[in-house]
C-alpha cells in the first residue's frame, strides 16, 4: 500500500503452488494413470490449463469487472486508484489453494469412496466440490473486499448462490464430479 501497489513483488507463492500441482497431480498419475508419457501429459495440462490458463482468465475478468464497475467514484482530493492485473492474479491464486487442498488432496484420500456408484458417493463429490468451489469464491470476495477504493464487491459472492443451487440438481441427476473429472485424465 505504500509503494501504491497492492501485488505481490515476488512469484514464489506461484512456484510452490505449481509444486504442489505437480505433486498431487503425480500421485494420481500413480494411482489411476497408464504410462509415463500419459502422467507427463497429465501434469502438463492440470498445471497449465487448470492453474495457469484458467487463473488467467479469471483473473483478467475480475480485473475487467473491479476496474469498470466496482471502484468507487472517487472525489476531488484522492487520488484514483485501479486494481492491478497482478492482484487479481494474486487473488486467485490465493482463493486456488484451499481449493486445491479439497478437491486435489482430499479427494485423493477420498477417492475410493468417491469414485463408487450410487448415490452417497455422488453426494460426498458434489458436496467436496460445492465447497471447494464457495470457498474459492469467498476467498475472492475477502481479496477485493480489502480494497478501500472498491464497492459493492459482494458481487463475488453471487456465483457461491449459484452453486448452491446447481449442487443439489446434480446430486439428484446421480452427477459425480469426482468419477467425471478423473473420467476425463485416466480412462
Amino acid at each position: 500500500e505504500t509503494k501504491n501497489q497492492w501485488a505481490r513483488d515476488d512469484p514464489a507463492f506461484i512456484v510452490i503452488l505449481i509444486l504442489f500441482l505437480v505433486f498431487a497431480t503425480s500421485a494420481y498419475c500413480a494411482a489411476f494413470g497408464e504410462s509415463a508419457p500419459h502422467a507427463a501429459l497429465t501434469i502438463i495440462s492440470v498445471v497449465f490449463v487448470h492453474f495457469l490458463f484458467a487463473g488467467l482468465v479469471l483473473a483478467t475478468l475480475c480485473w475487467f469487472l473491479t476496474n469498470s464497475y466496482l471502484r468507487e467514484e472517487p472525489n476531488s482530493h484522492v487520488v484514483e486508484q485501479r486494481v492491478e492485473w497482478l492482484y487479481a492474479f494474486d487473488v486467485h491464486c490465493n482463493s486456488f489453494f484451499p481449493a486445491f487442498v479439497i478437491l486435489y488432496v482430499l479427494q485423493y484420500f477420498l477417492s475410493p469412496l468417491l469414485i463408487a456408484h450410487g448415490f452417497l458417493p455422488a453426494l460426498l463429490s458434489n458436496l467436496l466440490f460445492m465447497v471447494a468451489i464457495s470457498y474459492y469464491h469467498y476467498l475472492n470476495f475477502l481479496g477485493y473486499d480489502v480494497l478501500p477504493f472498491l464497492d459493492r464487491t459482494t458481487f463475488f459472492l453471487y456465483p457461491i448462490g449459484l452453486v448452491i443451487i446447481l449442487s443439489p440438481l446434480m446430486i439428484l441427476i446421480g452427477f459425480n464430479p469426482t468419477r467425471y473429472f478423473l473420467s476425463l485424465y485416466f480412462r
